[in-house]
């Protein structure tokens, strides 16, 4: 049995199995020369023979675990009929929502929009390189796309006052989403991965109404999941309490953020974790890494965990500290 899913089904502590989110991106020398050459991400994530390239390049590098396919939560927008534009040094920019056309919108249409991200997945099930290794498919929580569809750009400086103006808009795109996301998780899961992440990047900035926006949203897709017989992990990024999100959504394992507090979640929870590095780490040196990565080695060396970080990857992370990173996962003891 693969690392992850060893860790996952049989609670399996006798190693910590390593991956990161976006290994495969912007930090990588060999992935800038070809984002150089293709300047429309969207286009490129629907290259399926560079996405796998680019999928494969951090297994080359350093040996993770697990490959997550090169792809991008917004391909659901995308998919649905939303214009969707990743902006240089803004990040993503959506277009007017349409309900009516995503109401109509058929199965079949956005299964032939995402064709290439199924593709990738064929191709990359096939590669000897992943022998013994997960791959890892992903899409975006109900809440989280919910937000960049209506907020139109990043809300990293917070949700406009009129974000929940529309209630009738709202709920029936939350119904759109659950569709559309486990029609997206079922391809994945035919096309070849062996195991799904729900990102909810911004699950943060919920304050009011969890069951709607978090709870019944989330539990809807892991059920889904777990039905079709792949572990689902759930990344509820910046939530205060992971330990009701744990009970409430039952993920097959749960990312942590680094602002957790691990001392509760470890004697509240009893599913496998993943994550809490702050990825600023590596921005540091070789030695203060070791201090903080050793930390969370030691805090679950009798608790089924798989090294990551609690955050995506930084692009101004050096390789080095990468690879520095990974010896100190696989020679712990």
């Amino acid at each position: 049995m693969t690392p992850i899913k060893n860790c996952i089904l049989n609670k399996d502590t006798s190693i910590n199995p390593i991956w990161l989110m976006r290994q495969a991106g912007r930090y990588l020398p060999e992935f800038r020369e070809i984002r150089k050459k293709n300047t429309n991400f969207v286009k490129l994530c629907l290259d399926s023979k560079l996405s796998e390239e680019i999928t494969i390049q951090p297994i080359d590098r350093f040996g993770f675990d697990a490959a997550i396919i090169f792809s991008d939560i917004l391909m659901i927008p995308y998919g649905l009929g939303q214009e969707v534009e990743f902006k240089k040094n803004f990040g993503p920019c959506l277009g007017n929502i349409d309900l009516d056309k995503f109401e109509k919108l058929d199965d079949e249409l956005l299964t032939n929009k995402l064709s290439p991200i199924y593709d990738l997945l064929e191709n990359l099930s096939k590669n000897e390189k992943l022998k013994n290794r997960d791959l890892i498919g992903f899409v975006g929580a109900p809440w989280t796309l919910l937000v960049y569809m209506i907020n139109k750009v990043s809300p990293k400086n917070g949700l406009s006052n009129t974000f929940f103006k529309d209630n009738i808009l709202i709920d029936n795109l939350l119904n759109i989403l659950d569709k559309f996301i486990k029609k997206h998780i079922r391809n994945q899961i035919r096309a070849g991965a062996t195991i799904i992440q729900i990102f909810d990047s911004w699950a943060g900035l919920i304050n009011t109404n969890f069951d709607k926006y978090l709870y019944k949203p989330t539990s809807s897709l892991v059920d889904y999941t777990k039905k079709l017989g792949v572990p689902v992990i759930c990344f509820p990024r910046g939530i205060k309490d992971y330990v009701e999100f744990c009970k409430i959504v039952k993920p097959s394992m749960i990312n942590i953020d680094y602002n957790t507090d691990l001392k509760k979640l470890l004697n509240d929870v009893d599913i496998p974790i993943q994550g809490g590095l702050d990825p600023k780490i590596l921005l540091t040196d070789k030695n203060n890494l070791k201090i903080e990565a050793t930390k969370y080695l030691e805090f679950f060396n009798n608790h089924p965990y798989v090294f990551n970080l609690g955050h995506g990857i930084l692009p101004e992370t050096e390789i080095e500290m990468v690879r520095e990173l990974v010896r100190i996962v696989r020679e712990f003891k």
